[in-house]
């Protein structure tokens, strides 16, 4: 059966390459088979676990030619969090408001809303957000609020933005004006100005990418802006949304490119967990200003919270797996400017220092990247680095050293 299995997988794999439709025979394998008194117990869990394994194999061939799609899949890590599969946990309504459902994670959500506030330059007090199924509810309900509190707005977004961009226009029966992108797929401004003075009348809702699905570029969050000032456009008859499935983890860390920040006018920020992140399972992260939230908000009396999100019941793992990750990735380390020696956390295993030859001082360590030090060299020890920090913290936060190294170059979850 497992022969058939691989055999079956690699029709279907080849098929769905081709775009062919798939006949049912190519399912037989998966189907699902009520118990019969021909099969004992025992047997049948034997069936279903060499099926899962075989399944688990052809996963795993496939990954190691995974390049053409934005999926992290390092996601062995999370292996420490699988017990927490044996339990139903739903995060139903507002994050921020309790509910009688008591097997929730509204605490380690409210944790990595927290962190994405502080990435993205808003106060706590002045945020509202929660953890959603992926990127398109992210812009689901960015678009909605902006609909919301400009009804009669018209929504501008580039030709080369998410498909979901166009379903959602569909969605909210909205007046939709695609616009046009330049040679490297960042949106056209000068065409983004022709139209915003030809609809002067109307509220202009803003999509805003930040890494577009084939070609990555990212529109000119700064120029948007002026093209919307220049075009005689208020701060209240602008929305900004920003799709940031991807680069919205990364771009905070680059100092050559312009912020992603609520410093600036836009009304809310997306990104997807199971992108950059590899969070095993889809979701992501919506991010907005917590005065927009009141538009959406109903009490809802049988759950006994308050009703704010685009779906009703919420995965209660996503969170917890998006908390873990946050908070094993975020190692604190400095690198002077024109310095070859990095500095960071000094590992609480003797064995693990004397492997790797560190120097350590107090509460820190450094390597020095000397030209015998290869990129192979340099990627086993960061793999091995970030695995024994798992078994050396499991998920508790790790030791903070920005007393040592700066608050600047601390990437824990306090300081990040």
């Amino acid at each position: 059966m497992a022969a058939q299995l691989s055999v079956n997988c690699n029709k279907f794999n080849k098929k769905a390459r081709n775009g062919e439709d798939q006949p049912s025979d190519h399912y037989d394998d998966f189907a699902v088979v009520e118990a019969n008194d021909e099969e004992c117990a025992v047997e049948r869990v034997d069936r279903l676990t060499k099926t899962v394994t075989q399944f688990q194999k052809h996963l795993r061939e496939r990954v190691s030619y995974y390049l053409g799609y934005p999926a992290n899949h390092n996601c062995e890590h999370y292996l420490a969090l699988s017990t927490l599969l044996q339990f139903n946990i739903n995060n139903v309504g507002d994050p921020f408001k309790e509910s009688d459902h008591g097997l929730h994670s509204k605490k380690f959500e409210v944790g990595v809303l927290d962190w994405f506030a502080r990435l993205w330059g808003i106060d706590k007090d002045e945020y509202w957000g929660y953890v959603t199924n992926g990127g398109t509810e992210g812009n689901l309900h960015g678009i909605l609020l902006g609909r919301e509190l400009l009804p009669n707005g018209i929504l501008y977004t580039s030709k080369e933005s998410h498909y979901s961009l166009f379903k959602i226009a569909r969605m909210y029966r909205m007046d939709c004006e695609t616009i046009a992108s330049l040679a490297n797929g960042e949106m056209d401004c000068d065409d983004l100005r022709d139209k915003l003075l030809i609809n002067q009348d109307r509220p202009a809702i803003i999509n805003i990418t930040i890494g577009t699905t084939f070609k990555g570029a990212m529109d000119d969050l700064d120029l948007v802006v002026k093209t919307l000032k220049y075009c005689g456009f208020s701060d209240n008859q602008f929305y900004i949304h920003c799709d940031a499935a991807i680069f919205g983890f990364v771009v905070p860390f680059l100092k050559q490119v312009p912020k992603l920040t609520f410093k600036k006018p836009i009304g809310s920020v997306s990104i997807s967990g199971h992108k950059f992140l590899g969070c095993p399972m889809p979701c992501g992260v919506l991010i907005t200003r917590k005065r927009y939230i009141d538009m959406l908000s109903t009490s809802i009396e049988y759950i006994a919270t308050v009703d704010t999100t685009i779906s009703g019941s919420r995965n209660g793992h996503s969170p917890i797996f998006l908390w873990y990750v946050l908070n094993i990735k975020g190692i604190s380390s400095m690198l002077n400017e024109m310095s070859i020696t990095v500095v960071f956390e000094r590992p609480p295993d003797r064995e693990f220092i004397h492997q790797w030859q560190l120097q350590c001082l107090g509460n820190m360590a450094h390597v020095v990247i000397m030209p015998h030090v290869t990129v192979e060299m340099l990627d086993r020890f960061l793999c091995d680095l970030v695995r024994k920090r798992n078994i050396w913290h499991g998920i508790r936060q790790p030791r903070c050293v920005a007393e040592d190294i700066g608050i600047c170059n601390c990437v824990c979850s306090v300081h990040a």
